[in-house]
C-alpha cells in the first residue's frame, strides 16, 4: 500500500502525517508514507486545497484533516 501526504508542511499537513502513521501502526497496516511538498505534484492530483491523502494512487480527502475512525476506513478499504 502506498500512502501519500499531500501539502506544503503546514501544521494540518503535519498533523495528517502523524495521525496516519498512528492509525497505521494502531491496525497493524504496513504501508509506504510519502510526503509530498512540490506544489506542481500536488496539483497534478486535482487538490486545490490541502492537506490531501492519496491512496494506491486516489485521492481519498482534501482540504481537511479526517478523524481516525475516518482514516481506518478509508485504509482499510483501500488495502
Amino acid at each position: 500500500m502506498e500512502i501519500k501526504v499531500l501539502g506544503t508542511g503546514c501544521p494540518k499537513c503535519k498533523a495528517l502525517e502523524k495521525t496516519t502513521r498512528d492509525v497505521l501502526s494502531d491496525i497493524g497496516v504496513e504501508a509506504d508514507i510519502i510526503k509530498e511538498e512540490d506544489i506542481m505534484k500536488i496539483m497534478e492530483y486535482g487538490i486545490m486545497h490541502t492537506p490531501g491523502l492519496v491512496i494506491n494512487g486516489k485521492v481519498v480527502v482534501s482540504g481537511r484533516v479526517p478523524s481516525t475512525n475516518e482514516l481506518k476506513q478509508f485504509i482499510t478499504q483501500n488495502q
